[in-house]
């Protein structure tokens, strides 16, 4: 069997049972799991698959796609669990923090409940909520409510983070593809999250792997911009190389 054809007898496979594993296609294709991974790595590449630890998984849904923050907290539970402790190590008394919106960084919000000399500026208006009533100083940014997100967006959003600066931003995304970058289906949410890259020293990427091999309508930032991803292990290969190469340090929970 020729390399291509192979590959596309995988993503035949891939849509008849939703999802693959390196040592099932080994077997099956009576080949070394050294050539499957290679497959999967170029399918992924291609944006035909998402690379998943040990597999993989159908390309990811929509550019437009926009699900409530409900729906997310349902998602990957344990992972953002872990990249939300890192992040909290990574944050000193006395720093100024932003936290855009996503469930990501709601969960690192709880993880920074008990310092003591810590401002977080925000535009989501749950994490705000959380942090209520502790000793970290919260500044939240004003604007429209996003009912999908429970975000503030639009110009005296905007206006408010320019007036401003952080130490340390932690960005959550929906999208994250290495060539390309950053991205989130909302136009006005990308903005505001661009004026954060602007104002902050140092930005985060504060993502679990199923983020990654997928863009969304709207660009925040190529990831030239970034200076750190916090992700967990079900990262591909591939992308943990190309974002290494880019500059970028990565840290896997």
């Amino acid at each position: 069997m020729l390399n291509e054809e192979r590959r596309r007898a995988i993503l035949d496979l891939l849509t008849n049972q939703g999802r693959v594993l390196v040592t099932e296609l080994s077997r099956h294709f009576e080949t070394s799991q050294v050539t499957i991974r290679k497959d999967l790595e170029i399918l992924h590449s291609r944006g035909l698959v998402h690379r998943t630890h040990g597999g993989a998984l159908p390309a990811r849904e929509g550019a437009l796609e926009d699900p409530t923050l409900r729906e997310k907290e349902k998602l990957h539970r344990q992972e953002k669990m872990r990249i939300a402790e890192n992040a909290a190590t990574k944050v000193k008394e006395g720093q100024v923090v932003i936290l855009d919106s996503g469930t990501t960084t709601t969960t690192i919000a709880r993880a920074l409940r008990n310092f003591k000399n810590l401002t977080i500026i925000t535009n989501a208006v749950n994490i705000a909520a959380e942090l209520a009533g502790t000793a970290v100083e919260v500044i939240l940014t004003g604007g429209t409510v996003r009912k999908n997100s429970f975000s503030l967006v639009g110009p005296i959003a905007e206006e408010t983070l320019h007036r401003l600066t952080a130490d340390l931003l932690f960005l959550g995304v929906d999208g994250f593809d290495v060539h390309y970058g950053l991205s989130t289906p909302n136009l006005h949410e990308a903005k505001v999250n661009r004026v954060m890259v602007e104002i902050s020293k140092k930005i985060v990427a504060v993502c679990d792997s199923s983020k990654f091999g997928r863009r969304s309508l709207s660009l925040i930032s190529p990831v030239s911009m970034l200076h750190e991803v916090i992700t967990d292990r079900g990262l591909s290969k591939t992308d943990l190389r190309a974002l290494k190469q880019a500059g970028v340090e990565v840290t896997l929970v």
